[in-house]
């Protein structure tokens, strides 16, 4: 056991090869998308034109993935993941030493992937799958920019296009996100736009104007709908990003295991909840089978508080409606959340499992608001040396509150966090913090 390892490495030999499925393992069976105009669970047939096929597999539970619990990775996306994973589990000394807590404190390495967060991870996958099936083009939505990022390096890997919808208030606050975009050849569009049908009914509205992550992605339906060659990507909200994020807990896991620690709290933030899913997945099984103690913590933004005052229900994922229903936790599909500067996480709804988890008492949920955030943000910064995106700064708050309880109560509990990326290109949002203007 080393508890004075600084960093936990991976050879890229011990990459895991398989990507965990949790629906085998769920307490309960998932509820099934619906289809709007049927009222009933979608058939594969609706989403050919829109999502690649293996995707739609993976999405509806079909074949393997209803009953296996590992699903192998293709080599052409290990090949690409070798390029920034493993990623290193870190021990934050320095942090834990100005706390002057017990508690141990480590942080999963994300943001050292070329786009700076996790959002490759799936990127990859989804381009691959689109690619194999012959689309020439990969279109999609975005928030802070990261996965429209993502989207567009991985699309450029496999010599597609790719077409980015990026919320508006983004597009303006973030504009070296739409550089870095461009820079790897995709178009971007701020949302709502003109181009599209749910983009000028939106508009019709002030307070849609800043735009929102659902009137993003009913404008990339509407336009993959249009183009017989394009195919549809979701970053966040899809069954298929969750179980491309496995990777990151499946490295978790390994690396803990190394060093003889189970964790005795995980917790990431969460916007549509896949970097947080993807992190704690391949522990839940265990949490379930009361193999362990460990608590799970999912953070969101107290501006869109989607666990904390949404309903649990049946709800759209897009603002005109387009992709089916899915039973999740939701603020409805025509909330367009405040402006907040974690951009990644204003979006009205929970992916499907976290949701059923949380309602099952299995996840617990907790908020913050925006300039307690930022403030953990820059202690973080100050204190191990990385600027984290507002987003992953929701995490460390709720470390930062875990690490005082476990000082308070003289308990040496290990904590472990998700760091789903930096803030490098998200400065605007530390300099409104330091000018005084939250």
């Amino acid at each position: 056991m080393m508890i004075n390892q600084s960093k936990i490495y991976l050879s890229e030999e011990d990459l895991p090869k398989y990507w965990y499925n949790i629906i085998p393992s769920l307490p309960e069976k998932l509820f099934p998308p619906i289809d709007s105009e049927t009222k009933k669970p979608v058939k594969t047939e609706k989403l050919l034109n829109i999502v690649p096929k293996e995707l739609i597999n993976q999405e509806l539970i079909l074949g393997k993935y209803k009953s296996e619990e590992f699903i192998p990775i293709p080599d052409e996306i290990l090949n690409l993941y070798k390029i920034f994973r493993p990623t290193p589990l870190v021990r934050a000394f320095r942090l834990e030493k100005f706390l002057k807590t017990p508690a141990k404190i480590f942080y999963k390495r994300e943001d050292v992937s070329p786009i700076g967060s996790h959002k490759l991870n799936t990127a990859f996958a989804q381009a691959y799958y689109a690619k194999k099936e012959g689309a020439e083009t990969l279109i999609t939505d975005t928030g802070a920019g990261q996965w429209g990022s993502a989207v567009a390096l991985a699309s450029k890997f496999f010599g597609l296009k790719s077409i980015v919808y990026m919320v508006r208030q983004s597009y303006e606050d973030k504009p070296y996100r739409v550089t870095m975009m461009r820079l790897f050849g995709a178009e971007v569009i701020p949302s709502p736009s003109n181009k599209t049908k749910a983009g000028k009914i939106a508009l019709k509205n002030k307070e849609n104007i800043s735009g929102s992550l659902g009137i993003g992605m009913s404008e990339a339906v509407e336009t993959v709908m249009k183009d017989k060659n394009a195919r549809l990507s979701l970053g966040c909200m899809s069954n298929y990003a969750v179980l491309h994020q496995t990777i990151i807990g499946m490295e978790v896991k390994k690396q803990l295991e190394t060093i003889g620690i189970t964790p005795d709290i995980m917790i990431g933030c969460v916007g549509g909840g896949s970097n947080f899913a993807g992190f704690i997945y391949p522990f839940v099984k265990d949490k379930i089978n009361k193999k362990i103690k460990t608590e799970f913590l999912a953070v969101e933004s107290k501006a869109v508080p989607t666990f904390g005052k949404g309903e649990y229900k049946y709800d759209f994922q897009d603002f005109l409606e387009y992709l089916p229903m899915i039973k999740m936790y939701t603020l409805g599909h025509k909330f367009v959340p405040p402006k907040i500067h974690a951009g990644g996480l204003r979006y009205h709804g929970k992916t499907p499992t976290l949701s059923l988890l949380v309602n099952r008492g299995i996840v617990k949920t907790k908020s913050y608001d925006q300039k307690e955030v930022l403030e953990a943000g820059k202690l973080f910064a100050e204190t191990e040396g990385i600027i984290p995106a507002p987003e992953s700064s929701h995490a460390i708050k709720a470390v930062l509150d875990e690490a005082i309880k476990c000082k308070k109560t003289n308990q040496e509990k290990t904590i472990i966090f998700n760091l789903s990326g930096h803030g490098l290109l998200d400065l605007k949002a530390y300099q409104c913090l330091l000018d005084g203007l939250l």
